[in-house]
């Protein structure tokens, strides 16, 4: 008796490559499913650990968390929360070598408008997902390896009236 050929959903044919295709992915999307499922509970620690005592830094090439509170403790000092918004926090921070103010987001979209918006006032900054330290250009030199980020140096704009105004 010969066999009838298998029709896939639309109705067509299935080659035998196409199925022995479908019959070799099948394990490792289990064994995928499995490993993504058996995912330690590896982050309990950092969730229940109180983010105002960290101070020790971190491992190079780790980036600081968006909590103003945790950034201040990576760079030495107590911060002052002075905005508590839902598009960011911000706190001051008043040491014996500098000044700074930690600005954090809860989305990168608002860290990107906040940029925008600093653009206009110029500046370096040092940048971070989520976070933003305002500073001199030096503190924030000795900062980042202690944060990670990127020192972004914002050009500003010219006060000057536009031609032909008066």
């Amino acid at each position: 008796m010969a066999q009838q050929p298998q029709r896939g959903h639309t109705g067509r044919t299935l080659s035998t490559a196409r199925l022995v295709r479908g019959a070799a992915l099948l394990p490792g999307l289990a064994l995928l499913v499995l490993l993504t499922a058996c995912g330690g509970g590896t982050e309990t620690a950092a969730v229940n650990s109180d983010p105002a005592k960290v101070t020790a830094a971190p491992a190079a090439g780790v980036v600081a968390p968006a909590k103003v509170e945790v950034i201040a403790g990576l760079t030495g000092c107590e911060a002052e929360i002075r905005i508590e918004a839902d598009e960011l926090r911000e706190g001051v921070c008043h040491t014996e070598t500098a000044d700074y103010v930690i600005t954090t987001f809860p989305a990168e979209r608002y860290k990107l408008a906040w940029l925008d918006a600093a653009g206009v006032y110029g500046g370096t900054y040092l940048v971070g997902e989520r976070w933003v330290v305002s500073a001199r250009p030096d503190v924030l030199q000795r900062f980042r390896p202690k944060l990670g980020g990127t020192v972004r140096r914002l050009r500003g704009t010219d006060p000057a009236p536009a031609p032909g105004a008066s």
